[in-house]
C-alpha cells in the first residue's frame, strides 16, 4: 500500500471537558498517513485517480473546528472516517496533537493515534 501524509494541518477548535476548553478554544494539529494504491494516478499523471489532499486538508480543519467534542479519540475517530469517505483511501492514519491541553506539569505535546480502514 503506498502513503501519502500531511503534517501539521493546524486549526482552532473548542474540544475539551473542561468548560475554559470550550469557551476559549485552543489549537489542535493534526497529521494524517492516507493508504492508497497510487500507481493508476501515476502511471495516467492523473489527479482524479488518487486522492486530492489539498480537500482532505480542508475536510479535516472543518471536523476540527466543527462541533465540540470531550476527547481528543473523538476527535481523531471523526478524521478517520472523514479520510475514508475519499474514494480509493483504504486506511487511515490519524495522530491528533493537544499541546495546551490543561495539564499541571511541564510537558511538550499530548498525542492520540488510532489507524482505521475499510476492511
Amino acid at each position: 500500500m503506498d502513503r501519502v501524509a500531511l503534517r501539521g494541518l493546524k486549526a482552532r477548535g473548542h474540544h475539551g471537558v473542561f468548560r475554559r476548553e470550550r469557551e476559549e478554544g485552543q489549537t489542535f494539529i493534526v497529521d494524517l498517513t492516507l493508504g492508497l494504491d497510487v500507481r493508476p494516478a501515476a502511471a495516467d499523471d492523473d489527479l482524479a485517480k488518487t486522492v486530492h489532499y489539498g480537500i482532505v486538508a480542508e475536510e479535516v480543519v472543518a471536523v476540527v473546528q466543527g462541533e465540540p467534542v470531550d476527547l481528543i479519540e473523538t476527535l481523531a475517530e471523526r478524521i478517520a472516517q472523514t479520510c475514508l469517505k475519499h474514494e480509493g483511501v483504504l486506511e487511515v492514519e490519524v495522530c491528533v496533537h493537544k499541546p495546551d491541553a490543561p495539564i499541571t506539569v511541564p510537558f511538550d505535546d499530548v498525542t492520540v493515534t488510532i489507524t482505521r480502514s475499510r476492511v
